[in-house]
């Protein structure tokens, strides 16, 4: 038993060094050019209750795009790329969680309210989470949801996500996660 935690804790510390390097990577990317690269930390937990309950923890870095489109009255489309890495744990089993994929924000001028939604290929470390099967370490992960600005350089948000496989693979029973994230603009 000892030393099944003690491998847990060292996994923990090597997905946090990964996530780690991902954030420090995802700073050095930045060009001096681009004054929009947000990063952060995002954590939530699945619907499901007890022993079929699912965690997630993960650093991410997201880069508005140089393009955006402006419409109706100061209305904005915002495309941008999302980077993460993180842990994902599920019925005593622990994982590695990679994302990267394309986001987009609508805002209307200052407001300091944006929806936003996106959907990115996934990476698990595992498909088997004790007696849940997802079928591939590969997945997809759709997300949506609302992001405040609380001053210029800090924002909260709430995302609803779902990842599954897509049908790729049998079988694809997916997952819904609540996640909050806290982040930073430069």
């Amino acid at each position: 038993m000892q030393r099944m935690a003690l491998a847990g804790k060292k996994s923990g510390f090597k997905l946090l060094k990964i996530s780690l390097s991902v954030l420090l990577l995802a700073i050095a990317w930045r060009s001096p050019a681009q004054d929009f690269l947000s990063v952060g930390a995002r954590g939530g937990v699945s619907f499901n209750g007890g022993l079929h309950r699912f965690w997630q923890a993960e650093t991410f870095a997201k880069m508005d795009l140089p393009w955006k489109w402006d419409f109706y009255s100061d209305w904005r489309f915002q495309p941008a790329v999302d980077v993460s890495a993180g842990w994902l744990r599920g019925e005593r089993t622990d994982a590695f969680i990679g994302t990267a994929g394309p986001v987009l924000e609508l805002s209307k001028g200052k407001f300091p309210l944006k929806l936003e939604g996106g959907s990115s290929p996934t990476y698990l470390s595992r498909d088997r989470f004790g007696t849940k099967d997802f079928g591939d370490r590969f997945q997809f992960t759709s997300h949506i949801g609302v992001v405040w600005d609380i001053t210029e350089h800090l924002s909260v948000g709430y995302r609803f996500q779902h990842m599954s496989n897509a049908g790729i693979a049998n079988p694809n029973p997916g997952l819904n996660l609540q996640m909050i994230a806290f982040s930073y603009r430069f």
